[in-house]
């Protein structure tokens, strides 16, 4: 059986921890037990794990020898907000999926009140990223920052940049793919409910980025997100 991984919030050479509701999880929901293995990422390092003492608000660990990982695409998702609920869907799927780092945008079509709420939620962001990242046993949550505007997710720079786009008709976002190499990393940017307007996708292709497809069909903000981070992923990967 697999077993499951724990992404330690305090370690050593020798030693993690798991904090606070982090820890309460495994120790009263899960009912660890001194003497239990697990599998730990300690900084970019997966560790086995034995468990040494159970409080409800602290687990620790003994670590062991380092796990064997493998090299995946490097993958940043700069994702519009949109309704919190559904983004917060979308931030769960695609760490499961392995995204490195999320970066919300504010665009124009994103709600005055979304935009202004979203700074609150990075903190709740970032607890659910790390839930999804245990659970699929990724090495680490992907960062997720502070809300930025348009022109500078437009200026961020990468091996390949490209911006998935409704009104493009002849670029899929496979083919789109075909030219990135994986060891570079590649900039994803998705876009808010409606769409980006012209003046966006005018900055986005004046700052050098692709413009590519998912297909005829209008996709949900969310949708878009994990569908485009699914794709590149079978074809990176």
């Amino acid at each position: 059986m697999t077993r499951r991984r724990w992404i330690a919030d305090e370690f050593s050479d020798s030693h993690a921890a798991l904090l606070g509701p982090h820890a309460e999880h495994l120790a009263v929901v899960l009912r660890a037990r001194v003497g239990q293995q697990f599998d730990i990422v300690a900084g970019e390092a997966s560790r086995s794990g034995r468990v040494t003492s159970v409080a409800p608000d602290r687990v620790e660990f003994e670590l062991g020898d380092e796990l064997p990982q493998t090299s995946t695409p490097r993958i940043t998702l700069l994702m519009a907000v949109f309704k919190f609920d559904r983004m917060e869907w979308a931030i769960e799927k695609c760490t499961e999926l392995g995204v490195t780092k999320i970066v919300p945008i504010v665009a124009r079509r994103t709600d005055s009140h979304l935009a202004h709420a979203a700074e609150k939620r990075v903190e709740r962001w970032q607890r659910i990223a790390q839930q999804a990242a245990e659970q699929s046993r990724g090495t680490a949550p992907p960062n997720i920052g502070t809300p930025i505007k348009l022109i500078a997710a437009a200026q961020m720079t990468a091996g390949t940049r490209i911006l998935l786009s409704e009104n493009e008709r002849k670029l899929s976002l496979k083919d789109a793919l075909a030219a990135h190499s994986p060891s570079e990393e590649l900039l994803l940017a998705c876009g808010p409910e409606g769409g980006w307007i012209e003046e966006e996708l005018t900055l986005f292709s004046k700052s050098g980025w692709t413009s590519a497809s998912l297909g005829n069909t209008v996709l949900r903000a969310e949708t878009a997100a994990i569908a485009a981070t699914a794709i590149a992923f079978a074809e990176l990967s």
